[in-house]
């Protein structure tokens, strides 16, 4: 009974042997029922997975891949190292189609037997399928295509939509990309996108053409410049600076061969300025997207240096574009059916104006200029409209603000000043707000303004008298106050009688600091501020009143930058940072004999009264308002402007105490830009400052991340011959501080080519440069080029570095010391090199190590200790020949001291060295 009992049930290992043979003879279907019942019956879990794994093998041969991968699945549940298994499951996923999971599986095989060349073969074979099959899945083409149905698909959902526009932008910025969407006709679907007139749909077509554009002329002629851009006009902008440098060549990255020449790219940018200048005066066009299209032409109109003979562009803007800036220019916001304007807008009109104007070459040119400019004011005049008569005073404003001498002239001409003094005694304020603020203007270059100085000052007194409102008494006093302060900060030239200008400065101030009051209007109690402030009463009385500071600050942080010249020019004149020219004794007292006039200073512009008005300032927030605005548009922050800023920044870090408030509010960043553009003067007093703060501070805070590299260059800027020594000296000691900071400042330091100069330096007269020069080559010598320099034949370096540790001063025996200690240390070869450079070397070395000074002690012992080491026996037994053993002996021998344990542990290190070289015997024990 128990016989038949089994065979009914079915022993597992017998049906498994059974199903093996089947198997073997091909019959698989048969094996495949003994494997099953084996299942069923079998409970030991080692044999049901060698089961599973038979019948893996089965299920493969009949191509049943689904139940293949179960089976073995199963097999590796029980045992992850069952290669079989895995090996066929990798093979019946790769026929599922799952090739990343089947590529794992044989990973796994070839980790467990690394030699199976059919594991290999395997894994080679999957890797190649599966990059082949990426590409395909995600070829640009059906992306591209995708995306556009998407995009013009109505139902498609709004996230679905705007996936698909932020990919077509990302992939327009890869040049393989943007040749697909190309070559897809992706040009005429973006025009179809951009023609929607949806503000979405327009925006991601104009950046996906940015990206298709940049640097490639090919594409950029083919169809990018047609694109009517006025509605999204930063975008658009950005647009039309990637053609504009791709057809001029100022985006110089390689992009590979262009499919397609572009014989002449004059006639594309010829569309771009057109379509700029129809931006400038379209009515369609946004405030900002004003002010972009405005830039756009500052930028890439004029040349960027005179040296360029090409200045065609600037021609072919006037011809065309001249009557449209002077539009803008002549705006008056405050009557109806104006163009759309930003605060800054006008003012960059001027910057503009004022480029085109200086990019002229010739007097024809220039009068031309001045014809269209007369030619349109007189055309808007003749209208006999007030408003027009507004327009075409507000455009001699603007001129003034921008071409000086063409404004000037203009104001010259018939009946100009009758229409100013017609304005003047309108009964609309707005008539006469234009004409002060035109007289204002007029009267900026004092040598220049005569003629507004005769008949100025009586009209604006008469408005200043009558007026009610106080917008336009504001204005009418700033005039005034021009006016009044052609002396500058020359006290015996006072044009008000005395105490007047405090009276005129109180009374700004006030405005300043009654928020009732509009933005616009407090913009000209500032103006009034900034030649008030030559006077140094009002200098004073200014900084004492804290909440018109405060009120400054906010002002200068808003997003109106039309201030930033103003403000520069209070902060100026409040720190006394202007340029002053050095009265000799001489030549005053030659003056008074010829009864000349001799400049004056005030009493409360002497040191210690500036000194005290620039603590208040940094004490009311000075840093932070200079940090926001040197952020603004590089357009509107003029390099003279820069230059203001560098000054004023420069008087606030004159006191090391008070660097560390300007690096808290984020001056050191701030300081990066002014030291890498603008006029010289603001480059080089920025650098000062930069060299001052990198001096004392930690550079990582001072100058966070990156930045920190970008100071190098203006640091070696200021080691010119042609700086002043104190800029020599603050740069040297900043780059010593950066030097000693990081491997990589000092590669950077050394990338920049300030070597030499550092050499240079260590040869000065002048004890603190040298000093100065050599703790800076201290901290360099651990980089391998400094060193290379060192070994260099036909040279002074070593000698010079030997012979300043031979100098009295002990600073400079602690760097050149420190500095030979550290390279003999680096390079063996410098050891005996430093015995034939100078024949005092022998008893340069004895001073050091007998110096007083423990510091200086030490560094001549390490190198003492570094000579013995260098592996050239003649030199260390001639130093230990020398009075020298006599020296180590008495030092080393000293009692623990810890205020010269450095000096005593070296002395020792460098006895136990000789007795190791056998030149001295051990000390003898006592019996």
């Amino acid at each position: 009974s128990l016989v038949v009992h089994l065979s009914s049930m079915g022993d597992p290992i017998q049906l498994k042997e059974e199903g093996n043979k089947h198997f073997q003879a091909g019959d698989i279907d048969k094996a495949i029922e003994c494997y099953t019942k084996a299942i069923k019956v079998c409970q030991d879990k080692k044999v049901l997975a060698v089961i599973y794994r038979n019948r893996s093998a089965c299920y493969l041969k009949k191509e049943n891949y689904v139940n293949a991968a179960s089976d073995a699945t199963k097999a590796i549940d029980v045992d992850a190292k069952d290669i079989k298994a895995l090996y066929r499951r990798c093979q019946a996923l790769e026929k599922l189609g799952k090739l990343d999971m089947a590529f794992k599986d044989v990973q796994r095989c070839a980790t467990l037997e690394p030699k199976n060349k059919a594991f290999l073969e395997t894994l080679r074979r999957l890797g190649a399928e599966i990059q082949s099959k990426l590409k395909t899945t995600f070829s640009t083409d059906s992306r591209v295509q995708n995306m556009f149905d998407i995009l013009f698909d109505e139902e498609s959902e709004k996230d679905k939509k705007e996936k698909a526009a932020n990919n077509l932008i990302v992939l327009s910025r890869e040049d393989a990309g943007a040749e697909r969407i190309f070559q897809n006709n992706g040009v005429t679907l973006l025009l179809n996108m951009i023609e929607t007139g949806k503000p979405e749909m327009i925006l991601a077509a104009v950046r996906t053409l940015s990206g298709m554009c940049t640097g490639h002329k090919a594409r950029v002629s083919h169809g990018a410049c047609k694109v009517k851009l006025s509605e999204i006009a930063l975008a658009a902008c950005n647009l039309f600076q990637c053609i504009n440098d791709s057809l001029t060549g100022g985006d110089t990255r390689e992009y590979g061969k262009e499919a397609d020449l572009v014989m002449d790219p004059s006639k594309d940018l010829k569309t771009i300025l057109l379509s700029l200048l129809e931006m400038v005066a379209s009515k369609k066009v946004s405030g900002h997207g004003r002010d972009q299209a405005l830039n756009l032409l500052s930028k890439n109109v004029p040349r960027k240096e005179k040296k360029e003979m090409d200045h065609s562009k600037s021609l072919f803007t006037i011809d065309h574009g001249l009557k449209k800036i002077l539009k803008v220019c002549g705006q008056v916001p405050e009557l109806p059916d104006q163009l759309p304007l930003t605060e800054n807008t006008q003012l960059i009109a001027s910057v503009l104006l004022n480029k085109l104007y200086d990019d002229l070459k010739c007097d024809p040119e220039r009068n031309n200029f001045r014809d269209i400019c007369d030619e349109y004011i007189k055309y808007v005049h003749e209208t006999f409209n007030m408003d027009k008569t507004i327009h075409a005073i507000n455009c001699i404003s603007g001129l003034l603000q921008g071409p000086f001498d063409v404004g000037n002239a203009l104001v010259g001409r018939q009946g100009i000043m009758e229409m100013m003094v017609a304005l003047c005694g309108s009964e609309r304020e707005v008539d006469q707000m234009v004409a002060v603020e035109a007289l204002i203007h007029a009267s900026s270059k004092m040598s220049r303004a005569s003629f507004i100085i005769t008949n100025g000052v009586s009209l604006l007194k008469d408005i200043y008298k009558k007026t009610k409102n106080e917008k336009i008494k504001i204005r009418a006093l700033v005039g005034l106050c021009k006016l009044g302060s052609a002396g500058g900060d020359d006290y015996s030239l006072r044009q008000f009688a005395e105490g007047s200008t405090e009276k005129l400065a109180k009374q700004c101030r006030k405005w300043l600091c009654n928020p009732q009051i509009d933005t616009k209007t407090r913009k000209w109690a500032i103006e009034g501020l900034a030649y008030l402030t030559n006077d140094a009463d009002v200098k004073d009385d200014f900084v004492d009143d804290e909440p018109a500071m405060q009120a400054m600050f906010e002002l200068a942080k808003s997003r109106d930058k039309t201030i930033l010249y103003a403000v520069a020019c209070i902060l100026v004149n409040c720190t006394n940072s202007y340029e002053k020219k050095e009265i000799l004794p001489e030549l005053v007292q030659l003056a008074k004999f010829s009864k000349q006039h001799v400049p004056e200073q005030h009493p409360k512009d002497k040191k210690d009264f500036v000194d005290k008005r620039v603590k208040r300032l940094l004490k009311a927030g000075v840093t932070s308002a200079l940090v926001v605005m040197v952020k603004a548009e590089n357009i509107i922050l003029t390099d003279q402007t820069k230059e203001m800023l560098a000054r004023v920044f420069l008087a606030l870090s004159e006191d090391p105490r008070d660097r560390g408030t300007i690096v808290a509010q984020g001056g050191g960043k701030a300081l990066i830009p002014l030291a890498l553009e603008g006029t010289e003067a603001g480059k080089v007093k920025a650098s000062h400052v930069i060299a001052k703060i990198a001096a004392i501070s930690n550079p990582e805070i001072a100058f966070p991340g990156e930045r920190v590299y970008e100071v190098i260059r203006p640091l070696v800027n200021l080691l010119h011959t042609d700086r002043e020594g104190m800029q020599n000296y603050e740069a040297l000691r900043g780059l010593t501080n950066l030097a000693g900071f990081s491997e990589k400042l000092r590669v950077k330091i050394v990338k920049e080519k300030a070597l030499s100069e550092i050499e240079n330096y260590m040869f000065e007269e002048n004890e603190q440069i040298r000093l100065a020069a050599t703790e800076c080559m201290c901290n360099l010598v651990t980089c391998k080029e400094v060193q290379d320099r060192y070994l260099e034949d036909g040279n002074d370096k070593l000698k010079l570095l030997v012979l300043l540790c031979g100098e009295d001063d002990d600073k400079l025996q602690i760097a050149a010391a420190g500095a030979l200690a550290m390279i003999t240390a680096a390079q063996k070869k410098l050891c005996t090199k430093m015995t034939l450079v100078t024949s005092q070397w022998l008893e340069i070395l004895q001073r050091l190590c007998l110096h007083s000074n423990v510091q200086v002690q030490h560094r001549g012992l390490v190198i003492v200790y570094n000579m013995l080491n260098s592996d050239n026996s003649d030199l260390a037994k001639k130093l230990i020949e020398s009075e020298l053993l006599e020296i180590l002996s008495v030092v080393g021998r000293a009692e623990d001291n810890p205020k010269r344990q450095e000096a005593i542990d070296a002395a020792r290190t460098c006895l136990v060295k000789a007795m190791d070289l056998g030149l001295i015997k051990p000390f003898a024990s006592p019996s």
